[in-house]
Protein backbone atom coordinates (compact mmCIF):
# COMPACT_ATOMS: atom_id res chain seq x y z
CA UNK A 1 0.00 0.00 0.00
CA UNK A 2 2.81 2.27 0.64
CA UNK A 3 3.85 2.00 -2.96
CA UNK A 4 0.33 2.67 -4.15
CA UNK A 5 0.20 5.84 -2.06
CA UNK A 6 3.59 6.93 -3.39
CA UNK A 7 2.49 6.31 -6.98
CA UNK A 8 -0.64 8.34 -6.38
CA UNK A 9 1.40 11.14 -4.92
CA UNK A 10 3.80 11.05 -7.83
CA UNK A 11 0.93 11.05 -10.26
CA UNK A 12 -0.56 14.00 -8.51
CA UNK A 13 2.73 15.80 -8.81
CA UNK A 14 2.88 15.06 -12.52
CA UNK A 15 -0.67 16.21 -12.93
CA UNK A 16 0.14 19.33 -10.99
CA UNK A 17 3.10 20.12 -13.23
CA UNK A 18 0.89 19.67 -16.25
CA UNK A 19 -1.59 22.08 -14.73
CA UNK A 20 1.20 24.58 -14.14
CA UNK A 21 2.28 24.29 -17.77
CA UNK A 22 -1.31 24.70 -18.90
CA UNK A 23 -1.69 27.72 -16.62
CA UNK A 24 1.51 29.18 -18.07
CA UNK A 25 0.19 28.59 -21.58
CA UNK A 26 -3.10 30.21 -20.61
CA UNK A 27 -1.24 33.22 -19.29
CA UNK A 28 0.70 33.46 -22.53
CA UNK A 29 -2.45 33.02 -24.56
CA UNK A 30 -4.33 35.64 -22.60
CA UNK A 31 -1.57 38.20 -23.10
CA UNK A 32 -1.48 37.50 -26.85
CA UNK A 33 -5.28 37.41 -26.91
CA UNK A 34 -5.37 40.78 -25.19
CA UNK A 35 -3.14 42.22 -27.89
CA UNK A 36 -5.35 40.76 -30.63
CA UNK A 37 -8.52 42.03 -28.98
CA UNK A 38 -7.11 45.51 -28.57
CA UNK A 39 -5.90 45.47 -32.19
CA UNK A 40 -9.34 44.38 -33.41
CA UNK A 41 -10.97 47.04 -31.26
CA UNK A 42 -8.85 49.74 -32.87
CA UNK A 43 -9.67 48.44 -36.35
CA UNK A 44 -13.39 48.33 -35.55
CA UNK A 45 -13.26 51.88 -34.21
CA UNK A 46 -11.58 53.05 -37.41
CA UNK A 47 -14.28 51.30 -39.45
CA UNK A 48 -16.98 52.94 -37.34
CA UNK A 49 -15.43 56.37 -37.86
CA UNK A 50 -15.23 55.75 -41.62
CA UNK A 51 -18.89 54.68 -41.75
CA UNK A 52 -19.95 57.77 -39.79
CA UNK A 53 -18.02 60.12 -42.07
CA UNK A 54 -19.47 58.43 -45.16
CA UNK A 55 -23.00 58.74 -43.80
CA UNK A 56 -22.56 62.45 -43.06
CA UNK A 57 -21.13 63.09 -46.53
CA UNK A 58 -23.98 61.19 -48.19
CA UNK A 59 -26.60 63.12 -46.24
CA UNK A 60 -24.98 66.44 -47.20
CA UNK A 61 -24.95 65.37 -50.86
CA UNK A 62 -28.63 64.46 -50.68
CA UNK A 63 -29.47 67.88 -49.24
CA UNK A 64 -27.45 69.71 -51.90
CA UNK A 65 -28.99 67.62 -54.70
CA UNK A 66 -32.50 68.38 -53.43
CA UNK A 67 -31.67 72.10 -53.41
CA UNK A 68 -30.38 71.83 -56.98
CA UNK A 69 -33.55 70.01 -58.03
CA UNK A 70 -35.70 72.79 -56.58
CA UNK A 71 -33.61 75.42 -58.35
CA UNK A 72 -33.76 73.58 -61.66
CA UNK A 73 -37.54 73.15 -61.45
CA UNK A 74 -37.94 76.88 -60.79
CA UNK A 75 -35.73 77.66 -63.78
CA UNK A 76 -37.70 75.22 -65.93
CA UNK A 77 -41.01 76.79 -64.91
CA UNK A 78 -39.67 80.27 -65.64
CA UNK A 79 -38.44 79.08 -69.05
CA UNK A 80 -41.85 77.58 -69.82
CA UNK A 81 -43.56 80.86 -68.89
CA UNK A 82 -41.11 82.81 -71.06
CA UNK A 83 -41.66 80.38 -73.92
CA UNK A 84 -45.45 80.86 -73.72
CA UNK A 85 -44.99 84.63 -73.62
CA UNK A 86 -42.75 84.54 -76.67
CA UNK A 87 -45.24 82.36 -78.54
CA UNK A 88 -47.97 84.90 -77.72
CA UNK A 89 -45.68 87.67 -78.99
CA UNK A 90 -45.11 85.77 -82.23
CA UNK A 91 -48.87 85.49 -82.69
CA UNK A 92 -49.27 89.22 -81.99
CA UNK A 93 -46.50 90.18 -84.44
CA UNK A 94 -48.24 88.34 -87.22
CA UNK A 95 -51.20 90.75 -86.90
CA UNK A 96 -51.05 94.23 -88.37
CA UNK A 97 -52.44 95.82 -85.20
CA UNK A 98 -49.68 94.24 -83.16
CA UNK A 99 -47.03 95.67 -85.46
CA UNK A 100 -48.63 99.11 -85.25
CA UNK A 101 -48.61 98.98 -81.45
CA UNK A 102 -44.94 98.08 -81.44
CA UNK A 103 -44.15 100.86 -83.88
CA UNK A 104 -46.01 103.43 -81.77
CA UNK A 105 -44.70 102.39 -78.36
CA UNK A 106 -41.13 101.33 -79.01
CA UNK A 107 -40.10 103.06 -82.21
CA UNK A 108 -42.08 106.31 -81.73
CA UNK A 109 -43.66 106.00 -85.16
CA UNK A 110 -47.12 107.01 -86.34
CA UNK A 111 -49.27 106.27 -89.35
CA UNK A 112 -50.16 108.84 -92.03
CA UNK A 113 -53.34 110.09 -90.34
CA UNK A 114 -51.99 110.21 -86.78
CA UNK A 115 -50.04 112.77 -84.80
CA UNK A 116 -47.58 111.41 -82.28
CA UNK A 117 -47.57 113.08 -78.86
CA UNK A 118 -44.89 111.99 -76.37
CA UNK A 119 -45.52 112.75 -72.73
CA UNK A 120 -42.51 112.47 -70.41
CA UNK A 121 -43.49 111.37 -66.95
CA UNK A 122 -40.07 112.05 -65.38
CA UNK A 123 -38.57 115.09 -67.10
CA UNK A 124 -36.60 116.34 -64.05
CA UNK A 125 -34.68 113.13 -63.57
CA UNK A 126 -33.75 112.97 -67.24
CA UNK A 127 -32.62 116.60 -67.18
CA UNK A 128 -30.49 115.97 -64.08
CA UNK A 129 -28.89 112.96 -65.74
CA UNK A 130 -28.22 114.93 -68.92
CA UNK A 131 -26.79 117.82 -66.91
CA UNK A 132 -24.43 115.49 -65.09
CA UNK A 133 -23.28 113.94 -68.35
CA UNK A 134 -22.72 117.38 -69.90
CA UNK A 135 -20.74 118.56 -66.87
CA UNK A 136 -18.52 115.50 -67.01
CA UNK A 137 -17.95 116.06 -70.72
CA UNK A 138 -17.03 119.69 -70.12
CA UNK A 139 -14.63 118.71 -67.36
CA UNK A 140 -12.89 116.18 -69.55
CA UNK A 141 -12.59 118.72 -72.38
CA UNK A 142 -10.84 121.26 -70.13
CA UNK A 143 -8.29 118.76 -68.91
Amino acid sequence: MARYKQEQKQLKKVVNTDKKKRDDKKVKRTSSNGFYYSFLTVILLLCLIQITISAVLNISKIVSYKAKIVQITKTRNAAKALNEQLQDNIKNFSNVTGLEAIARNNLKMSSEDEVLVIINTKPEEEKNEKDLVLRLMRLTKHD
